[in-house]
């Protein structure tokens, strides 16, 4: 198969822009790489790649030669996996991206699990709060939570979620508990700067209003914001994946929960096309198996958030 290693090879780095980073998705040295492509263009005799001082860059030759390789590798791999699918396995290289506090709690676990129960797949996870490019990245799949932006994705809802205001014991002591969302503007909130909007949203009535939270505590990442939040520095709004053990340890209570926050979805999300690959489709019916229904931080709304409270 050393052929189409060189071929594999040859693809990464032009899609890469580079032989470091086509050696590192293909979890090979650089040296190594390299040497495939010499092979490869030795091969064929002919020039593949022009390398000059700006970078790398495919030739005319190579562009085609590209072009007629991914054929080539698509077709291979949905052979074995047709082939895998028969004896119910799953195999290759699963690439995945995940939210860094949702996919640490939540999705780790699973990912070992699923390893377990197919030894020839492996995992490349990538725990990240910015928005990846799957197609441009060469991911295989991504879990996203709220809105979906990119419409060319095929995407599966595996599990709701929900908000909540929360504040420590200790907190509400010091400062007295807000009743309504206005009264937010006299307390110190911690703000999570991971979202594009960082107004607090609530159903009043029949409608919606929005606060802008004010605070001198401020960060990207939604563990950071508990741990203050637990500390006693502040006022949050947190999803419910990652509060339900603070609130049912009784180190943060839920407050102003007769104000419901908006709901989401949680997504697992694949690059466009009508075959789903074997390794993509045991990760997408194990996140279904475990998340769909009532998930295990949400039983229902935990306890509609302590029976407000």
């Amino acid at each position: 198969m050393s052929e189409l290693d060189d071929i594999r090879a040859f693809v990464e780095v032009v899609e890469a822009g580079g032989f470091g980073r086509a050696a590192k998705r293909l979890g090979l040295s650089k040296s190594i790489v390299s040497r495939r492509i010499a092979r490869l263009e030795a091969g064929l005799g002919a020039r593949l790649l022009s390398r000059t001082t700006r970078g790398i860059s495919p030739t005319e030759t190579g562009l085609e030669f590209k072009t007629r390789a991914e054929r080539i590798l698509v077709d291979l791999d949905e052979a074995r996996d047709a082939v895998a699918h028969q004896a119910g396995e799953a195999v290759g290289r699963l690439r995945i991206s995940l939210p860094v506090s949702f996919g640490l709690r939540h999705v780790a676990p699973l990912l070992a699990e699923l390893t377990a129960r197919h030894p020839l797949l492996e995992i490349e996870a990538a725990f990240s709060d910015r928005f990846v490019d799957l197609v441009g990245e060469r991911l295989d799949a991504a879990i996203r939570i709220g809105d979906l932006k990119d419409s060319s994705l095929v995407a599966r809802r595996i599990a709701q979620g929900g908000a909540a205001i929360v504040a420590s014991p200790a907190y509400l002591a010091r400062h007295g508990r807000p009743q309504t969302p206005a009264d937010l503007a006299h307390h110190e909130c911690l703000i999570y700067t991971g979202s594009a909007d960082r107004d607090w949203r609530f159903q009043v009535g029949k409608r919606w209003t929005s606060v802008r939270p004010e605070g001198r505590l401020l960060a990207d990442n939604g563990d950071a914001i508990l741990r203050a939040a637990v500390n006693g520095l502040g006022v949050a709004a947190l999803p419910t994946f990652l509060a339900a053990d603070a609130i049912e340890a009784g180190t943060l209570v839920p407050i102003l929960s007769e104000y419901p926050m908006p709901e989401y979805g949680i997504y697992v999300v694949r690059p466009p096309g009508a075959h789903v690959p074997g390794k993509v489709r045991v990760l997408i019916d194990l996140l279904v198996e475990r998340f769909g229904g009532e998930p295990r931080w949400d039983p229902c709304q935990m306890a509609a958030l302590q029976a407000a409270s």
